[in-house]
């Protein structure tokens, strides 16, 4: 897998969640995770989880965006259980640093107030993840908390997690390969 920070702020809507998004934008070819920063505002016709159709909306004037695409031949649980242990990732970096935050699921909280949004889905040819922390409060439809409120770098966060992502694939690679089958000698 290839992990990138993106430079350029791009706002996300929704519309990134296709297949070969990140090759068309980044040249990655294969499974790969982006980080980019940048405004968040899904339109109902972009809306992939049907729970948040006609609620409050997802917004965000200042987010830390995460896409990733899998070209593997996993299920959508696969992907969610992926989505799962990326959440889970970016807790254990913020809790690290002395930070409260908990998770529950695929979202993050800290006292009381949201503080990612997350999805994965399928697409004909891959899974596909979006994660994103909010780095401010502003434009944000119900309560929420932000990195600044907790002073985390945003670039210097999404690259640890990059990093931990990368490292935990690769775990994952090496416990997959060094076992060997029952009534195997």
């Amino acid at each position: 897998m290839i992990a990138r920070w993106l430079d350029a702020r791009l706002a996300y809507d929704g519309a990134q969640l296709r297949a070969h998004w990140i090759l068309r934008h980044t040249g990655i070819v294969g499974d790969a995770i982006v980080a980019f920063r940048g405004a968040c505002d899904v339109r109902d016709a972009e809306m992939a989880d049907l729970e948040d159709l006609g609620g409050p909306g997802i917004r965000g004037e200042d987010m830390l965006h995460f896409l990733m695409e899998r070209f593997d031949e996993s299920s959508l649980e696969a992907a969610v259980l992926r989505q799962r242990l990326l959440a889970a990732t970016a807790a254990e970096l913020l809790r690290a640093r002395g930070h409260a935050v908990t998770r529950d699921g695929d979202d993050l909280w800290f006292a009381g107030r949201k503080l990612s949004i997350s999805i994965a889905t399928r697409s004909p040819v891959s899974t596909l993840t979006h994660f994103a922390l909010n780095v401010t409060t502003a434009g944000t439809p119900v309560p929420t908390a932000g990195l600044a409120e907790l002073h985390v770098d945003p670039r210097e966060y999404a690259l640890g997690l990059l990093d931990a992502v990368l490292a935990e694939d690769r775990s994952i690679r090496t416990a997959r390969a060094k076992v060997r089958g029952k009534g195997e000698s």
